[in-house]
């Protein structure tokens, strides 16, 4: 607004998960709002910036007003094809849901994105095989619930079938799959990602917590057992496979125990690579409203200590890779020859990276390295 005072802009227009919250709302809370868009509102941005311009008479009884373009959310995922992209043309995400359905009390997803929606499967392969005409090698399949894909569209074992069309794309080298809500991951999932040609052995499985309690708290239909035996399924079916997941620390009621029970179940999973977040009381969920809110000073000595212990489990799986080779695909090289990749285990923006010296390919291609040594989270890396 700072910015529109001065006159270094001329429009403000406020879109994502914030808008579709407080709609129209945020006009009223902050003076200089020129228009709200809803998530639904995507493809209609075009015309609501037209509009603030231009505003002229309504037509058809339409309200001059672009706010008044905010409906409720969609019921339909809209189509992604013919996207301007942010990411490099060799890799890119693929959204194949919107929305959830599952009730974590500490979440407000339910009420920005709405219920589940599955795009239609024809939709997800038509942008695939888009982007991998463009020059995708990867594609980043995610979703706030990848694992519930199809489920309301009637398909049987919906992602297991979906992954299946994705080995019929013969430009497509990786396949890496986000956001895996772990009750959805049985044994035809594990079998179809184990015998992919495509799918890399690296799965991200928000977890948050792993004690009783704290999980039925959460409203999270997982236990212990569970999730301990979901861990040495994938781990029998994929000796190689990285795990990533997302923990929740300082949750209403989380005593010193049951976080040592969670710093337990860490040392034992030994992820590859882990976010953790102190518990935030967001505004109309259960959770804000739960007995025994724990002191932020507290959620922060759990969240050191929890970071700390992870850092040196994935220092210590850097080290155990010196001396071994991977196939990395490279996504940048700068002009004196100093390159950075990927191996399967790192997904793009929130993993490591491959440093490699002397890198003689382009980015976008694939080369095989050795390591030979490591550099906090990164691989230090030669071609071979």
């Amino acid at each position: 607004m700072d910015r529109k005072l001065t006159g270094a802009v001329k429009k403000v227009v406020v879109a994502g998960c914030l808008s579709e919250r407080l709609g129209a709302e945020l006009r009223k809370k902050i003076d200089g709002i020129d228009a709200v868009v809803s998530l639904s509102q995507r493809d209609n941005i075009a015309k609501i910036i037209e509009k603030i311009f231009f505003p002229g008479p309504a037509e058809r009884g339409e309200s001059s007003d672009p706010n008044q373009l905010l409906p409720s959310i969609s019921d339909r995922v809209p189509d992604d094809r013919c996207r301007l992209l942010i990411t490099p043309q060799h890799w890119a995400y693929l959204r194949i849901s919107e929305g959830c359905n599952h009730r974590c009390s500490f979440c407000t997803i339910p009420a920005i994105r709405g219920r589940f929606r599955s795009k239609p499967m024809e939709l997800v392969l038509a942008e695939a095989e888009e982007l991998v005409s463009a020059g995708a090698v990867e594609l980043n399949v995610i979703a706030q619930d990848t694992t519930s894909y199809g489920h309301d569209l009637k398909i049987k074992n919906g992602l297991p079938a979906l992954l299946k069309e994705f080995e019929k794309l013969a430009g497509l080298v990786w396949l890496r799959l986000m956001y895996l809500y772990p009750t959805g991951i049985d044994g035809e999932l594990i079998e179809a990602i184990a015998y992919s040609e495509k799918i890399v052995h690296y799965l991200d499985i928000p977890l948050q917590h792993v004690n009783d309690k704290i999980l039925k708290s959460m409203g999270r239909p997982d236990t212990k057992d569970k999730l301990r035996r979901l861990i040495e399924n994938l781990r029998l079916a994929m000796p190689d496979i990285v795990l990533r997941t997302t923990l929740i620390v300082g949750f209403p009621g989380e005593t010193d125990r049951q976080f040592e029970e969670l710093m337990d179940f860490i040392r034992w999973t030994r992820f590859d690579a882990l976010g953790c977040f102190r518990f935030y009381p967001e505004s109309g969920t259960a959770a804000a409203e739960l007995p025994g809110q724990v002191p932020d000073e507290v959620k922060q000595q759990r969240l050191d200590e929890l970071m700390l212990t992870q850092q040196k489990i994935a220092f210590a799986h850097n080290k155990d890779r010196i001396a071994g080779t991977l196939r990395c695909l490279v996504d940048s090289v700068e002009p004196d020859g100093l390159g950075r990749g990927r191996y399967y285990g790192q997904a793009p923006d929130i993993d490591g990276v491959c440093i490699i010296k002397h890198c003689s390919a382009k980015p976008g291609q694939f080369v095989e390295v050795k390591v030979v040594g490591t550099q906090d989270y990164d691989l230090l890396v030669e071609q071979i």
